[in-house]
């Protein structure tokens, strides 16, 4: 499964959230696959990602993007974030014709993956989903903070430090950009949505009635 199937939020707020990412598999391909990951990577940077990582070395607000390249290793697991529809769907045709010959996983909403998919000339051959949270759901904190720090599947994204970055902007100590990225960089892969975040920053706020300059 991926980690990047547990995104909160609205379909109005996942309309223009994608991630791509690849990856080889351990006894099959594994060997030397560090040459076709860093070609993913590179090739993905062309159509300006808002996010790119690599498990490994870390994500593009942390480590410089030649870094992640350069640093792929065979067991790395590589990502890209995209916020444009037509550049994601450029850039998923784009790894379709250099067939590396490697996994190569989407996510985002349902319909709005497969059109990309079919856009892109790539039949999809399997199709996960999250079955959401099951336990105490009561001690999660609210949907706010949530829509936030599930886009790190792995939960690095502390509910506190959302918490903080929306008190930092509202008290302007931060941009709604700066805080932004602040939350991006614990999430090590690179699947996080700056983009995505500013929009519900801002969407908060003037819920709340903040005017932000």
């Amino acid at each position: 499964m991926s980690h990047t199937l547990h995104r909160r939020g609205t379909v109005e707020s996942l309309k223009n959230d994608f991630v791509i990412f690849a990856m080889s598999a351990k006894g099959i391909n594994e060997i030397d696959s560090n040459i076709q990951l860093r070609r993913f990577l590179e090739i993905v940077r062309q159509f300006g990602p808002v996010n790119l990582g690599d498990m490994k070395t870390g994500n593009c607000f942390i480590t410089p993007e030649e870094t992640i390249i350069t640093s792929t290793k065979d067991t790395s697991i590589v990502h890209g974030v995209f916020d444009n529809r037509e550049a994601f769907i450029k850039a998923l045709k784009a790894v379709k014709d250099a067939d590396l010959g490697v996994s190569v996983i989407v996510s985002g909403l349902l319909d709005a993956t497969q059109e990309c998919c079919r856009e892109a000339g790539i039949n999809r051959n399997t199709c996960e989903t999250s079955l959401g949270v099951w336990g105490k759901n009561e001690l999660l904190p609210d949907e706010d903070i949530l829509r936030f720090s599930t886009m790190c599947g792995h939960g690095m994204v502390a509910f506190s430090l959302v918490k903080k970055m929306i008190e930092d902007v509202k008290e302007g100590r931060r941009t709604i950009q700066e805080a932004a990225q602040e939350m991006a960089k614990p999430c090590q892969c690179g699947v996080f949505n700056p983009s995505r975040a500013a929009a519900m920053l801002e969407e908060i706020l003037c819920l709340w009635g903040i005017r932000i300059a």
